[in-house]
């Protein structure tokens, strides 16, 4: 696994980062073989892995942590993590920050959400106040201390409170000391353009597939001073698409045969790693 030191030195490079959404261990693999530089633990993705839920605050802290713990033993990449709002007061995201610190990710985001949380693309997010956004992100860079861990600070005001409010928080959360700020519920080109002029300093910005920006290019969201690029939904939407298509093919036709091109046995096991494990069986196994 890479920490944080390793995500710092991608971002002081002269590029975007861009950091694909896994939902699942396994796509977290797919991400690094792709050759991607780092891997987006996503919250939305992680509870339809887990839970075939939505994304509105089902998973607890210790549910995240694992599945972030397994995240990060699969690749050597750094991963950012979706910690929701640090799962209850004070005491809960001191916690947070050292559980996952403990499970080996580079980076996570904190929201300034109120219960019932639920995913920035969503209608009816409801906020905390600003003031209590900020006092939560100085307890978490207290509880990370001098840690390998960046911090970012998302604010989900965009879509329940509207632009001004948004940067007015992300500024206020660069001002609490955290490493990059996040505006989440960007939809529109326009949107993102606001923010890149209005928020100086390292920034993150989520592109999700179907929404106008994702016809940017990782070219043009480096142009605009992104940090960080986060392509939450792109496998999972893809890979679940994929999936319907395949069991529709076997229903109808009552054969795998004929149906959508998939991974070999061959590829799968090289894809998580077989030979590895049989290497070791044949020295050791008796």
């Amino acid at each position: 696994m890479a920490g944080a030191g390793s995500l710092r030195r991608l971002l002081e490079g002269p590029g975007t980062v861009s950091a694909p959404g896994a939902a699942d261990a396994i796509t977290a693999r797919m991400v690094e073989a792709a050759g991607f530089p780092a891997v987006y633990m996503t919250g939305f993705g992680a509870t339809a892995s887990r839970l075939g839920m939505p994304d509105i605050g089902l998973l607890s802290q210790t549910e995240m942590t694992e599945h972030a713990r397994n995240m990060t033993r699969a690749v050597s990449v750094p991963v950012i993590a979706d910690a929701d709002t640090g799962y209850g007061g004070p005491s809960s995201i001191d916690r947070t920050v050292r559980e996952y610190l403990q499970a080996g990710v580079a980076a996570i985001h904190l929201e300034d959400q109120v219960a019932p949380k639920r995913c920035g693309q969503m209608s009816g997010v409801r906020l905390m106040d600003a003031d209590t956004g900020v006092k939560r992100l100085r307890c978490a860079v207290q509880a990370r201390g001098s840690a390998d861990l960046l911090i970012i600070g998302r604010t989900d005001a965009l879509p329940a409170a509207g632009m001004a409010e948004a940067i007015h928080r992300a500024r206020l959360y660069q001002e609490a000391g955290v490493d990059l700020v996040f505006v989440d519920g960007i939809k529109r080109v326009e949107e993102l353009e606001a923010v890149a002029r209005a928020v100086d300093g390292p920034k993150v910005v989520s592109i999700v597939d179907g929404n106008e920006t994702a016809t940017l290019t990782a070219a043009d969201l480096q142009d605009l001073g992104f940090s960080l690029v986060l392509y939450a939904v792109t496998a999972l939407f893809t890979a679940t698409h994929a999936i319907a298509g395949a069991l529709a093919h076997l229903k109808a036709a009552g054969t795998p045969a004929g149906g959508p091109e998939q991974h070999t046995y061959e590829e799968f096991s090289q894809l998580v790693g077989f030979d590895l494990h049989k290497e070791l069986d044949d020295r050791f196994g008796s």
